[in-house]
């Protein structure tokens, strides 16, 4: 069977140090996987050094091997500068989808009673994050305009997967965009959806304008959910979602492209979180979420050997968590490597264990 190749982005600060944490997790010493890691130095100083031209040596990289597992790194806010290097990677990989999962943990308090997974489905280009902006005029007349745009094959790649992951999940897909007052506009996502329900007529649809959304998501969230999202709308969302469940990095954040199928063609997982500068160099940060992008991301594989490696890592995690081996922000005192190396230990017996009574 062919080796699999990552490739892996290094970045900046405690997001460099939790990638490395994941990497030991995914060691086919632990997973019995056997892939290979090509590393690219994103980190800001060699970014600057190359002029960006690594971020798109790394781009090409997961194209060619349609697997790529990102560090945090830090953007520059200096007009001029190398900018996001997540914004030419998305271009350059025509990453069009943004998926986020919160999940309860294991003995963590959720807020508001939530117990169900909530996936959020967002697009990963253009609205506002794309739009030209500009103003006009002075003084208390000045006025600022913004031009976005969205495109159906985005909108029809959002929903496709939504309703894919709603049935994958047992899930409703519940929410939308503000189409009432953007019938064009954000319509466009709305024809979608509901061209998709008809798709899918197995999986529950209840369609909400976003505003009401927000207001019901706690109401509904006795139930699995997956909600497509606008741009900036799911961004939002994301980050709503995922504090529900006691820590932003308690998730994984995958960017996906499609072929014309609607098959994932690229897959580049990461922490949805960022750098942490005040925690760089004090071994307390939580490596769950970079532990579970590396997860994530054998399932893309598609061989047994790595959905097993990827139920390993996922189930490890969370009985860590359960029997109270937490870093900080989930109220325990494990610093990060202990934590990683609990998941190492239990990976390390449940694929050996699996292996011995035969199980795929």
């Amino acid at each position: 069977m062919a080796k699999h190749t990552i490739a892996v982005m290094d970045g900046d600060q405690t997001g460099q140090e939790l990638l490395l944490e994941g990497l030991r997790v995914l060691h086919p010493s632990v997973t019995k996987v056997d892939v290979d890691f090509a590393h690219f130095d994103l980190s800001l100083e060699n970014r600057r050094k190359t002029n960006n031209q690594v971020v798109h040596e790394a781009a090409a990289a997961m194209r060619e091997t349609g697997l790529g597992l990102k560090a945090a790194t830090i953007t520059p806010e200096t007009k001029g500068d190398v900018g996001s290097p997540n914004a030419i990677l998305r271009q350059e990989i025509n990453g069009t989808v943004i998926v986020r999962t919160g999940r309860r943990l294991p003995g963590v308090l959720p807020v508001g009673g939530v117990s169900a997974p909530i996936a959020v489905v967002r697009m990963a280009v253009d609205d506002a994050y794309t739009a030209k902006e500009w103003r006009e005029g002075e003084g208390n007349d000045e006025v600022a305009y913004r031009t976005e745009h969205i495109s159906r094959r985005t909108c029809r790649m959002v929903s496709e997967f939504a309703f894919r992951q709603a049935r994958k999940m047992g899930a409703k897909v519940f929410g939308g965009p503000k189409y009432t007052v953007s019938p064009i506009y954000e319509g466009l996502l709305k024809e979608e959806m509901d061209a998709a329900a008809k798709r899918y007529t197995d999986v529950r649809y209840e369609p909400q304008l976003i505003d009401a959304t927000y207001a019901l998501i706690l109401a509904r969230a006795a139930e699995p959910l997956v909600i497509p999202a606008l741009n900036r709308d799911g961004d939002c969302l994301s980050d709503l979602v995922l504090a529900f469940y006691g820590s932003i990095a308690g998730s994984e954040s995958i960017l996906l492209s499609f072929n014309e199928e609607f098959e994932p063609q690229v897959v580049m997982t990461e922490a949805p979180h960022g750098t942490a500068p005040s925690l760089q160099g004090k071994n307390l940060a939580n490596p769950l979420a970079m532990i579970l992008a590396g997860a994530s991301l054998l399932t893309f594989l598609h061989t047994p050997a790595a959905n097993r490696a990827s139920r390993a890592i996922y189930e490890a995690a969370f009985e860590a968590i359960h029997d109270g081996i937490r870093t900080l922000d989930l109220g325990g005192g494990a610093t990060t490597s202990e934590f990683t190396d609990t998941v190492i230990h239990r990976v390390q017996s449940k694929v050996e264990v699996w292996e011995t009574l035969g199980e795929r």
